[in-house]
């Protein structure tokens, strides 16, 4: 394991100094709030030394050149959203907030381009474009608390992805500091560039072990003028998820296609105290998003997604209103008033594998004495299962999760899925990571972490172990 120096009052000084007082605290009880981000399990959580502010790019690059100087770990933090915990510092030290860097500095309505800071919101970022009459495509369920730099640090999904990628797709470049303190631009405005390693799509989702992100220039898109948000509802789970291959055949280009099971609708319905549909009826929801710029072309596409869902046993379809977007979108939040532990999973399988792995959950649940909920990005294979604790005792949850991880990671890996499509690794699925990457792919991996981080200080205990860097 790599060895860290704890933060001393002279590099305290040297921040004072950087920094002032006013962009920085060492009270015990601030402290305090940073030990953990959206996890709730207090086997992760680690409180840090000091806690920084920065205000700008400069003074950035400035804590992490002393950080170097002292060797004391720096964990990058944006708004503490992250469900794999990859902003808890789990070497204590600095942790680095980038809160205050938080400016829309551009939005060109020509060009098509944003440029912001690190610290935006994503809703303000999806604001400032929505007033210039344009679209900021990327669109995270943690939207209102989330910084648009923890976006691209964890490569964001959300319900667009279908349509336009997730985060790394949405980036021309990233200004950013590297872990020895240099300030950087990587990337261009550009369509395309192959003059060397595309390093700004190495940045995005490396969860800030290569680089702390301080500025982004953003693609903008036109709005399209037409929109309509359906949902088919399923009692059969099964001819459910036949739907997302079908719509995607026939040429239907949907924006977005969801899933919400019927146990995370009656979910919805406790934490909104609200009643859903056919929630007492064992329905499910596809939730179907289609745009066009031509209202005859939506009219067409949503009469063929209406007639598909129709064929595969839809027993109802109907107008997806702020009820049935809000439950989609408060998954997380009804599963931790279920349960305040839970493990919000986010395996991804190859579309057209949804219903083999759908139909193994249950078993794998009964298996354990695990409680689920769950819902998907499913137009691009992302499953969120939410694991329960309930009234099982924190030392025996402690206890059978890597079990229950091992069962359900090998069926997916078995199916050419992955751990993560979008909340990433962290410091919760490191051992997992181990088994199931390919040992070259880690290696190099790593490789890439100690030549740019050759003291190891950025964000470390994420990803992988740092002992065998």
């Amino acid at each position: 394991m790599p060895k860290y120096n704890k933060v001393t009052p002279e590099l305290i000084e040297k921040l004072y100094a950087l920094l002032g007082k006013h962009n920085m605290t060492t009270d015990p009880e601030k402290l305090d709030t940073y030990k953990t981000d959206e996890e709730t399990n207090p086997i992760y959580f680690h409180t840090p030394e000091v806690v920084v502010f920065p205000e700008t790019t400069e003074q950035v690059a400035g804590i992490m050149k002393l950080a170097n100087e002292y060797v004391v770990p720096v964990t990058p933090r944006g708004g503490g959203s992250s469900l794999a915990a990859q902003a808890i510092p789990v070497y204590n030290g600095i942790v680095l907030c980038l809160e205050k860097m938080n400016k829309i500095i551009e939005v060109n309505k020509d060009a098509l381009y944003m440029i912001v800071e690190a610290g935006a919101v994503t809703t303000a970022v999806q604001a400032a474009a929505k007033e210039a009459g344009l679209y900021y495509a990327g669109d995270p369920s943690s939207k209102a608390s989330s910084e648009i730099g923890g976006n691209v640090a964890t490569n964001a999904g959300g319900s667009r992805v279908v349509k336009y990628g997730t985060t790394r797709d949405q980036v021309y470049w990233i200004e950013m500091v590297t872990p020895t303190g240099e300030i950087t631009k990587v990337g261009k405005r550009l369509q395309k560039n192959t003059t060397g390693y595309a390093l700004e799509k190495l940045i995005c989702g490396s969860e800030g072990t290569l680089g702390i992100i301080t500025k982004l220039c953003l693609k903008l898109r036109p709005v399209a003028p037409y929109h309509f948000d359906m949902v088919a509802i399923f009692q059969d789970e099964m001819k459910a998820l036949a739907v997302p291959n079908q719509l995607l055949k026939a040429g239907v280009q949907p924006t977005a296609i969801e899933f919400l099971d019927n146990k995370g609708i009656q979910s919805e319905e406790r934490y909104m105290k609200i009643e859903l549909p056919y929630s007492k009826d064992q329905g499910n929801y596809i939730i179907v998003t289609i745009d066009s710029y031509d209202q005859d072309d939506l009219d067409n596409r949503v009469a063929t997604a209406d007639e598909i869902c129709e064929k595969n046993g839809a027993v109802e379809s109907l107008v997806a209103d702020d009820r049935i977007w809000g439950a989609r979108y408060n998954i997380g939040e009804a599963a931790r008033n279920d349960s305040l532990v839970f493990l919000a999973e986010d395996i991804v399988v190859p579309v057209d594998k949804i219903g083999e792995l759908m139909a193994k959950l249950p078993e794998i649940e009964k298996q354990y004495g695990i409680a689920t909920t769950t819902s998907a990005h499913i137009g691009d294979g992302n499953i969120h299962v939410n694991a329960l604790k309930m009234d099982m005792p924190l030392e025996k949850w402690n206890e059978i999760i890597p079990k229950y991880h091992d069962t359900l990671y090998s069926f997916v890996y078995s199916l050419g899925g992955c751990l993560s499509g979008e909340h990433g690794i962290g410091c919760r699925k490191i051992q997992e990571m181990k088994k199931f990457t390919d040992p070259v792919e880690l290696g190099t991996m790593k490789a890439i972490k100690k030549a740019l981080d050759p003291k190891l200080i950025l964000n470390p205990g994420k990803i992988f172990d740092y002992s065998e860097a």
